[in-house]
């Protein structure tokens, strides 16, 4: 009604100033606001300002930790909620169809996509670092790494310039341990190859006449012995001979072992796979054999994964500036390493075969083993776990790039083991674990956890042995040992920053043990061989009793 007033006495042209209203508003107003207005008096109180603005960047940091918790609270629920109604209407997929479709096409439907229960179920998703790395923060820390190299670069040059009077630019190290790649590349053509017929092709002279063979279990156990044997002594021994003949350097047999145990995985994944599909279309009465185009099978042997599906995620574009940034990273890892090599590890241990193993010795080398291992750990997860893997999802348009996730926050063992490789965590999990536990039953989870340790524990060392040349079980051991036991001890329950703490001081000193002990016994047998070298002196660490004379 006052601002009624107020128009009306403004129409007929009053000059009466309307105060009731004026004060009205006033009173409303906050106190703050009313005294910085008298207190100003058309001038700015600056200082007031300030406080003022103090206070409200005080509050919103005493109401941020809140705030992102509730909303990771609430997006973590919405995202269970969004799994949960998706394997819902996967595993409810068939109830969809109408009454008046036919049987085939009901089968057909179920056979496009697996329920999630017995499976890995693939989405288009990002590299949990090139989400990370486009805030400012987590990129300074990679430009820190950067620096640390070129570091590494300058300190090399100058002491090679200080004892040589000229500069070095030899990299003699890496043309040693990439050495005799012809062989290399012929041996992984052939591996390659051989995966590509031999596996498929047996798979589909399986299928074909298992429908109609009055035999089936006769001509199940035949294939499968053929495909078993092929695993063993074709892609088993085969390469391991060659790489051992050869007398191929430590990064080659890398190479060729490495890729041996990839396409043992993967053959096994796309007959596991596979065959259930075959034994349950002959158990519908289905007219179709569901047998995989040998395109589809060529996809998933170069896809960044080791679970076989039909189809996978596909982005609908190549980046390839992305695919050279990956490639340029893992060249710039190379070379990384090699200056550790050079600057951190080849001086100590080069030196340290001058003396007799003794505790002490030990126990220094571990700890200035720490920040080499570290360093190499890091350059592992990056070059080949991030760039690598991005690289070649990128050029296959591979949509699904969660090869990894943040293992750094891992508060227990348990949950470092899922997350350092999410690649090979899947297998072992969906190949060794699960097909155990079907296998023996569900009451044995602690002994197929134990079996699927053993397998991987067993795996590593077998590679790092053909690879360096001679047997020293440390990282079994530590799988085996430490692991296990760790792995119980911090296990899921244990929550907290300090949990994280013990967990990276025990994977310090980790990398410290392997780093120390790998290399000692590298020099102890470059320096002090055998002339007539027994099998057990095979076995027996050598730098234990190796003492050099210079």
């Amino acid at each position: 009604m006052a601002g009624e007033d107020c128009v009306r006495k403004r129409q007929s042209g009053s000059t009466t100033t309307c105060k009731k209203p004026e004060n009205e508003e006033t009173q409303r107003r906050p106190e703050s606001e009313r005294s910085f207005q008298n207190s100003s008096n058309g001038r700015v109180d600056v200082d007031h300002v300030i406080t003022r603005k103090m206070q409200l960047i005080a509050e919103a940091e005493q109401l941020k930790p809140a705030f992102m918790k509730e909303v990771d609270s609430h997006f973590t629920e919405f995202v269970n909620s969004l799994v949960a109604k998706s394997a819902l209407l996967d595993s409810s997929s068939a109830s969809l169809f109408p009454a008046s479709c036919s049987e085939k096409e009901q089968h057909k439907a179920r056979t496009m996509r697996a329920p999630p229960e017995h499976g890995k179920i693939f989405t288009a998703r990002r590299s949990l670092l090139d989400e990370l790395f486009e805030v400012s923060h987590i990129r300074t820390i990679y430009h820190m790494f950067i620096a640390l190299l070129i570091v590494f670069i300058l300190s090399t040059l100058l002491v090679d310039f200080i004892d040589e009077g000229r500069l070095v630019l030899g990299f003699d190290l890496l043309v040693f341990v990439f050495g005799k790649f012809p062989v290399v590349f012929c041996t992984w053509l052939c591996m390659f190859c051989a995966t590509v017929i031999v596996p498929y092709n047996l798979y589909v002279w399986w299928a074909q006449g298992y429908c109609s063979s009055s035999h089936r279990v006769i001509r199940s156990l035949f294939y499968g012995t053929l495909f078993m044997l092929f695993q063993i002594a074709g892609l088993g021994f085969g390469p391991t001979y060659i790489a051992l003949s050869y007398a191929l350097p430590p990064a080659s047999r890398f190479i060729v072992i490495l890729e041996q145990v990839r396409l043992v995985m993967k053959a096994h994944s796309f007959i596991r796979e596979n065959v259930p599909r075959v034994l349950s279309s002959v158990k519908d009465k289905s007219g179709t054999v569901p047998i995989p185009r040998i395109s589809q099978y060529l996809y998933f042997l170069f896809a960044p994964t080791l679970i076989y599906r039909d189809n996978y995620p596909r982005n609908p574009m190549i980046r390839w500036g992305y695919v050279a940034t990956k490639f340029a990273q893992v060249l710039g890892s190379l070379f990384y390493a090699y200056y550790i090599f050079v600057r951190l590890c080849i001086p100590q241990f080069h030196n340290s075969s001058q003396e007799t193993f003794n505790l002490r010795g030990l126990v220094l080398c571990i700890f200035n083993s720490i920040l080499p291992g570290v360093l190499i750990l890091f350059l592992v997860f990056f070059a080949f776990l991030h760039c690598w893997l991005n690289a070649f999802a990128e050029m296959l348009r591979f949509a699904d790039r969660m090869f990894y996730k943040d293992w750094w926050n891992s508060t227990s063992y348990a949950n470092y083991y899922r997350t350092w490789n999410v690649v090979v965590h899947d297998w072992l999990y969906y190949y060794a674990y699960r097909d155990f536990l079907w296998f023996f039953g569900k009451k044995f989870k602690a002994a197929a956890m134990l079996s699927v340790f053993a397998v991987s524990a067993a795996v590593h060392e077998y590679v790092l042995s053909i690879c360096f040349g001679y047997f020293y079980p440390v990282l079994f051991c530590l799988f085996m040992c430490f692991g296990m036991v760790f792995n119980f001890i911090l296990n899921d329950r244990r929550k907290g920053p300090i949990w994280n703490v013990i967990m990276w001081t025990s994977l310090f000193l980790g990398q410290g043990v392997i780093i120390c002990l790998y290399s000692q016994e590298w020099y102890a047998r470059q320096y002090c061989p055998m002339e007539n070298p027994t099998f057990l002196d095979y076995l027996k660490p050598r730098s234990w009793s190796c003492h050099m004379k210079m």
